[in-house]
Order: structure tokens, then C-alpha cells, then sequence
């Protein structure tokens, strides 16, 4: 399986993000990747740099004034009297059929949905960086079918078409799904992430040739909380082709793998054609966010269930976060999917 990775990803490396009401350490840093990193070499994968530039793909899915904001937003932050070096909003609005504010200011707060997706200054190129290693995995696939994987760094599942959030920025998953669609007719991206992928499923939500199907920590008591519930199935042309799986908190293999083969059923039932994996690693038992309990072992039978689809697949990474097991647990996941 072809593997893509970019040093130029380690640049964003925020501080602090605000959680509780508090300043804490962000757990999005630079050492998860360089974990996910190093366990690839250690399992003998190669990883090619992406090519850079390719700006089309991340258009076809966000926002212009979004993506402008992303580009410019930064710089046009440290002019402020007094600002932080980071951009963390101090408002947001409470409808989002509202004007749209010249102000930096009200511009950080309309394209950022809560205080977890801070930017400072290296930002930029590491978030494009990201991009770039999924969009690489989803040519090679249109190019020779099978399955590439993507480490992407910083994630993308809880990013809007025009939203951060969530330490996610551009949507990785849905990109790599639209440039898919250039030769599918039918695409299933399968988001495995402790965390909802509402991101995704907003971008497609009115859509019908993208399924989103996502198990999940259920957000009635857990992130992002608004989204993911199992009564939110898609809209207009999307109707049915969304599906919310959302678990208990503590579940663990059993609970997950069941769930999953509930999704998958959904996925063949609806005809795909080629399939994204958002591939989180935080579900798992040691993972610092606590949510669920899915195992070592858990991992590669989720990835055998998976590859029985027998679809060409790009592999995202998503969450999972620094303890011990996370670069085992990886090695895990693309060994199940290997069979």
C-alpha cells in the first residue's frame, strides 16, 4: 500500500486550545504524527512526499471566503492591537443566515466553530501539507485502484465547507471522496473516529452520490455534541445516505464491530463504488480522550471488515492521540486491511 506523509505537516504546532473553560496543552501536536510516522517505517512501508499545489481539489469542497480567511487570516490577526499570536475567537454567531463581518475579528469566530482548531503562524503550510497527502492517495487510487493511505496531520473530519473545528481545517476525507467521484459514480466515506465526523457529513449532507456513514461516540454526551445523532440521515437528494451510528461511551470491540457491520450492510446496499476510510485511532482503550474502548485486536478486525468490501479505498488519517499503543494500533489497522 502506497503511503503519503509530509514533514512540512510537523510546522503546526499550537500550544494551548481552550477546553473547559480552561488553557490546556493542545493534544493535536506535531509527536502524533512523528508516533504514526516511525511505526510505519518500523512495519517497512515507504513514504512518499505528495506533490504540493494542487488547489482545485480543496475548492471543489470549501468555501472561497474560507479558504481566503485560512490564507490570509493569520497575518491580518497579528495586526490587531494587542492580539495573541494565535487566532482563537471570542465570538461566534448564533445563526449562520447572517451578514458576513469585514473584521478579522468576526471572520475567526464565523469560520471557527469552537476553540479547538487555534492558528498561529506555520498553520497554513502544514494544513495545505495535509491536503496534499490526501489528495495524493485518492490520484493514486483513481490511477490503479487498490488502496493508498494518507497521514494526514492536522485531521479534517469536523471541518465545514466553510468551518474549522474540532483541530481539523481542511477536510481531508471529503476531498480525497471528491476527486474519487471523478471516476465513481457512487462513493462511501466510512468514518471510524471516536469523534463524529460532522464535517463531512455537512459537506454532503443534500447529497446522494456520497454516503457518510460514521460510528461514533454518541454526542448526546460527547464531542462535537450538536451533530451525529442516529435521527440525522441526510436531506433533499441526500436523504438516506447518511447514517449516524453513534455508541455508548466505553464500548468496546464487540459494540464497535457490531455497529460497523450495521454501516457496511448500508454502504453495499447503497451500490459504492470506491470507499474512504476516515481511519481515527482514538477510539481506542489508552487513547488520552477516554471515549470508547475498541482494542489493539479491535483495530485490525475493523480494518478486515472493511477491506471485505473489496472497493478502492483511500485511507485518512483522522484523531488518535499520543500514548504508547498509538503507532501499534496503526500498524494493526493496515495490517487487517491487508488481510
Amino acid at each position: 500500500m502506497q503511503v503519503f506523509f509530509s514533514d512540512v505537516q510537523l510546522r503546526h504546532a499550537p500550544r494551548e486550545f481552550l477546553v473547559r473553560g480552561q488553557w490546556k496543552p493542545c493534544p493535536e501536536k506535531p509527536e502524533r504524527a512523528t508516533a504514526l510516522k516511525e511505526a510505519l517505517l518500523a512495519a517497512g512501508h515507504r513514504l512518499d512526499a505528495p506533490p504540493a499545489g494542487d488547489r482545485s481539489a480543496i475548492a471543489a469542497i470549501h468555501d472561497h471566503r474560507y479558504l481566503a480567511f485560512l490564507e490570509t487570516g493569520h497575518e491580518r490577526w497579528r495586526q490587531l492591537p494587542g492580539a495573541a499570536e494565535t487566532i482563537v475567537p471570542n465570538i461566534h454567531p448564533n445563526s449562520r443566515d447572517v451578514g458576513y463581518p469585514r473584521s478579522i475579528v468576526g471572520q475567526a469566530g464565523y469560520h471557527m466553530a469552537d476553540t479547538a482548531c487555534p492558528i498561529d503562524g506555520d498553520s497554513l503550510p502544514a494544513i495545505l501539507a495535509s491536503a496534499d497527502c490526501a489528495i495524493a492517495a485518492a490520484k493514486r487510487v483513481l490511477a490503479a485502484g487498490g488502496a493508498a493511505y494518507a497521514l494526514c496531520r492536522p485531521p479534517g473530519h469536523h471541518a465545514f465547507a466553510d468551518m474549522a473545528g474540532g483541530f481539523c481545517f481542511v477536510n481531508n476525507s471529503a476531498v480525497a471522496a471528491q476527486l474519487l467521484r471523478s471516476k465513481y459514480g457512487k462513493v462511501a466515506v466510512v468514518d471510524v473516529d471516536l469523534h463524529h465526523g460532522n464535517g463531512t457529513q455537512g459537506i454532503f449532507y443534500g447529497r446522494g452520490d456520497v454516503l457518510t456513514v460514521s460510528v461514533h461516540a454518541d454526542p448526546a454526551d460527547f464531542y462535537p455534541f450538536f451533530w451525529g445523532h442516529a435521527a440525522e440521515i441526510g436531506e433533499g437528494e441526500g436523504l438516506g445516505a447518511n447514517l449516524n451510528l453513534p455508541l455508548p461511551l466505553g464500548s468496546g470491540d464487540d459494540a464497535f464491530l457490531a455497529a460497523l457491520d450495521v454501516g457496511l450492510n448500508k454502504v453495499r446496499a447503497f451500490g459504492a463504488e470506491a470507499l474512504v476510510v476516515a481511519l481515527g485511532l482514538d477510539a481506542f482503550e489508552g487513547d488520552p480522550f477516554a471515549g470508547l474502548a475498541v482494542t489493539e485486536a479491535g483495530f485490525r478486525r475493523i480494518a478486515g471488515k472493511l477491506a471485505t468490501l473489496k472497493l478502492p479505498s483511500v485511507l485518512v488519517q483522522e484523531g488518535g492521540y499520543l500514548c504508547p499503543e498509538l503507532g501499534r494500533n496503526l500498524a494493526a489497522f493496515l495490517d487487517g486491511f491487508a488481510g
